[in-house]
């Protein structure tokens, strides 16, 4: 059984490019790159299908995107802090009562180190 060719977006591009612009035929194509036609079909279907967003106003959408981003770097940070605020508060705990802790059982061996 033979293995599938994987094409990247650049080869399916390549290809497609040379169907559109050269103005070849469809079976040309498939015998010059050794492929199906019901593949370049759904490509070409694909790539005219994604046109829009691609043609869309692209700022407006990577600003939008960018300022969600920002927010929730923001909302992350402070979230960051309240936990490094709440292990340092735990920490502190914990060694005072450690040290809380050590001196009773030093008093009750009778040992007068802290």
């Amino acid at each position: 059984m033979e293995k599938r060719k994987r094409y990247s977006s650049e080869e399916k591009t390549k290809i497609l490019r040379d169907y559109i612009d050269n103005s070849l035929t469809i079976s040309s194509v498939c015998e010059k790159y050794q492929i199906r036609p019901n593949i370049i079909y759904r490509w070409k279907k694909q790539m005219f299908e994604s046109a829009p967003d691609a043609l869309s106003n692209s700022k407006k959408k990577s600003d939008k995107q960018l300022s969600s981003a920002e927010a929730r770097i923001a909302e992350l940070e402070a979230l960051l802090a309240k936990r490094e605020a709440l292990i340092a508060e735990i920490v502190e705990d914990n060694i005072s009562l450690k040290k809380k802790l050590n001196g009773e059982i030093s008093i009750k061996n009778g040992s007068n180190r802290k």
